[in-house]
């Protein structure tokens, strides 16, 4: 196999915290997973990766903030991978790329509910349950913008406007890493709601003025 470095496997639509920090990882473990006798299955590796996202969830609703967040960001570097290793051995596919957007969701939602149960005592019933809606909602709709507008602009959203990278699915789980190792859960469930919302309404502005030109 011919050499591979890191600027070959980098996306252009990548958030910030994938081109500066989970990119620089995800990229190592994929080149040496490739080089193993036994090729792993970039479907597997997308399992993998939910897998540990969701178990982040679990981790915040038993009440170990700290190893909730840290999955949350381990299951977003290996998240890379599944991406990664198709393209070094020419597995890319639809069925694969529609797997990886699914389990992400699940993965996305089950981390969220664990966030939302470890915020309980932090904010009454009413406030939790809004912000729970709001993250969630935020969150579907970042994946929704993104596949919606690509089709009606014939490129990916985050690569038009000038707000780009800062709303995607690295920077959200980044930001759950980051209330959790702080041990406040309710913290990661603002961060992601002002960030996704934001971004939707903003991008939203941006592809119509896009449209328009």
């Amino acid at each position: 196999m011919e050499k591979i470095e890191y600027k070959d496997l980098v996306k252009p639509t990548d958030g910030i915290v994938s081109r500066y920090i989970n990119r620089r990882i995800s990229t190592r473990i994929s080149i040496q997973l490739v080089k193993l006798r036994w090729k792993p299955s970039p479907d597997l590796l997308s399992v993998v990766s939910a897998v540990v996202v969701g178990s982040g969830g679990l981790f915040f609703a038993a009440g170990y903030s700290f190893l909730g967040g840290l999955m949350a960001q381990i299951g977003s570097i290996l998240d890379g991978c599944d991406g990664e290793v198709a393209r070094l051995l020419g597995r890319q596919s639809k069925g694969g790329a529609l797997l990886d957007t699914v389990l992400d969701r699940f993965a996305d939602i089950v981390l969220i509910y664990g966030l939302a149960l470890a915020s309980i005592g932090y904010l009454g019933e009413i406030l939790l349950v809004s912000l729970v809606v709001a993250t969630v909602s935020g969150d579907l709709m970042v994946s929704y913008i993104h596949s919606v507008g690509e089709k009606i602009l014939g490129r990916h959203p985050s690569l038009i406007g000038r707000i780009r990278g800062v709303a995607s699915r690295d920077v959200r789980l980044f930001a759950i890493f980051l209330s959790g190792i702080g041990g406040l859960p309710h913290i990661g469930l603002v961060a992601v709601a002002v960030l996704s919302l934001s971004y939707v309404v903003v991008k939203t502005w941006e592809m119509l003025r896009y449209l328009e030109d």
